[in-house]
């Protein structure tokens, strides 16, 4: 049986009230109040980046066999050669089956595989971007081109196949945090922001964390076709003409149908 134990002069008494459970109040950090601001939407604006994608393809002449004829590389490219790591986290290039692991990722700038083979198919590329800008994948889609057109001539060792495509990612209200990252990035071209409005400030780590790969010294780069304002302009010019010709030639030709029209019908008069 148990003795039972008394309270000695010098024993503190630990007889009184019971504490009260303490509940710690959650508050939300700093960070969580940051992130939100620079998740925030720009309402009724938009960025634009112009992008290049396609491929270069070298004939290998006399080292050349049944199923290994050429060299080639499919990319993605800033029109100005900028780059887009900025904008993209990572490139998937899907090929053709007969390839050993068909499914290629790439995970940072320059967006480019290399290959070789003899056959000419259809190339899947899917773009992911960063968690700021947006969820969804885009996908563009590439006809890799081996082998020249009949009025471009013979297979040359020296001139390779270049076939590219120009396209431009829009995104549409863009939030505040991207637009703040990317506000002086040659590649972006920026909306005009309301009058008084001021971007959040970029964090440090996305300042020190750039990464370069621009493709500007890239080995391919002479061959890469110039899609410049300037060349789209003079383009646009010289269509201009051309349609401008078309249109003075049916007028003459309206014109010399009336005539023969109006002599026919005083005839018969």
């Amino acid at each position: 049986m148990p003795q039972n134990q008394t309270h000695g002069a010098d024993q503190p008494d630990i007889a009184g009230p019971t504490p009260k459970s303490q509940r710690t109040k959650m508050v939300k950090s700093s960070d969580d109040n940051e992130n939100k601001i620079l998740a925030k939407k720009l309402k009724d604006s938009e960025i634009c980046v112009p992008i290049v994608y396609g491929n270069i393809a070298f004939w290998l002449g006399k080292k050349a066999s049944e199923y290994q004829s050429h060299k080639w590389t499919v990319y993605v490219r800033s029109s100005t050669n900028e780059d887009l790591g900025v904008l993209i986290k990572r490139a998937v290039f899907q090929l053709h089956s007969s390839f050993n692991n068909p499914m290629r990722v790439v995970e940072g700038p320059p967006f480019e595989l290399s290959e070789s083979g003899w056959g000419e198919f259809e190339i899947v590329i899917t773009l992911h971007f960063h968690g700021d800008v947006t969820e969804k994948p885009l996908h563009l889609y590439h006809r890799l081109k081996l082998y020249p057109e009949e009025e471009s001539g013979s297979l040359s060792m020296k001139k390779p196949v270049v076939v590219e495509s120009y396209d431009e990612i829009v995104l549409s209200e863009p939030s505040e945090g991207f637009l703040a990252r990317v506000q002086n990035h040659p590649a972006v071209i920026m909306p005009r922001l309301p009058s008084g409005f001021a971007l959040p400030p970029v964090p440090m780590e996305d300042i020190n964390s750039g990464k370069r790969g621009d493709t500007k010294n890239h080995p391919l780069s002479q061959w890469f076709t110039n899609f410049s304002e300037a060349d789209e302009l003079l383009k646009l010019a010289a269509a201009r003409q051309q349609v401008q010709a078309h249109i003075a030639r049916l007028r003459r030709q309206l014109s010399l149908l009336d005539g023969q029209q109006q002599l026919k019908s005083a005839s018969d008069m």
